[in-house]
């Protein structure tokens, strides 16, 4: 692990984390899993959430209430290290990903399958929380090729959209820019409800390997455009 972090150390600049300035966002650790390190950095000259996976897997959330109507877009600002090669979201038994932007949607829980709702009473007894209604990831994947569209294997209430591949790209920043509303309908084939949070997730327990991202701005966006409450903004 410390020679892996000596590696970047030309690269990333540490800074005196912050965390007390961006009271709406936190770490969530996940149940019998190793933790992924989130630091507040410098990558390239660009202050940024440097997130480090060494075999581990966790987020760093925040809660949102955002209403469907108000939400046209989001901006968000990646750079990644040369992914996990034997990782991609395609396989459950490799799913891991160097960055994901995970967003998390309200809806009618009466509208899921009698499984899914036995999946969310299971969820909520192991972590005290309830799952969202649905789950849209943006991802970055070792393999598979942009705009390829994954459900879960654990759950269809979760589907991932993958924004960047492989090596090519990687260690530089990058902007992408997504129509969420969009890309929630071509996943899920409805529109989306509230989106009531979002997270950074940087994992490499599957693959057993590590994963190195920075994440920069993020930016929720209405239909003209505008900033939203929220938004992230180093």
């Amino acid at each position: 692990m410390l020679a892996w972090l000596a590696g970047c150390a030309h690269q990333v600049t540490p800074l005196t984390p912050t965390a007390e300035q961006l009271p709406e966002w936190s770490a969530r650790e996940l149940p019998g899993k190793r933790a992924t390190r989130y630091s507040f950095a410098k990558q390239d000259g660009q202050p940024c959430l440097m997130a480090q996976a060494d075999r581990s897997v966790s987020l760093w959330r925040r809660r949102l209430q955002l209403a469907p109507e108000s939400l046209g877009g989001v901006e968000f600002d990646w750079w990644v290290a040369a992914p996990e090669p034997l990782g991609t979201v395609t396989a459950p038994e490799t799913d891991d990903a160097p960055a994901r932007l995970v967003l998390a949607f309200d809806g009618d829980p009466q509208r899921l399958s009698m499984r899914e709702r036995m999946k969310s009473e299971l969820v909520q007894t192991l972590t005290g929380e309830a799952p969202p209604y649905a789950t849209l990831m943006y991802v970055w994947d070792a393999q598979a090729a942009p705009e390829t569209v994954v459900v879960s294997a654990h759950s269809d209430r979760v589907r991932k959209i993958v924004v960047g591949s492989g090596a090519a790209g990687a260690r530089r920043w990058q902007r992408f820019q997504r129509d969420v509303q969009a890309d929630f309908k071509r996943a899920f084939d409805e529109m989306p409800g509230e989106l009531v949070g979002a997270a950074f997730m940087t994992d490499a327990d599957n693959t057993r390997g590590k994963n190195q991202a920075c994440y920069g701005r993020l930016v929720f966006l209405d239909t003209q455009r505008r900033s939203l409450p929220g938004s992230l903004d180093f």
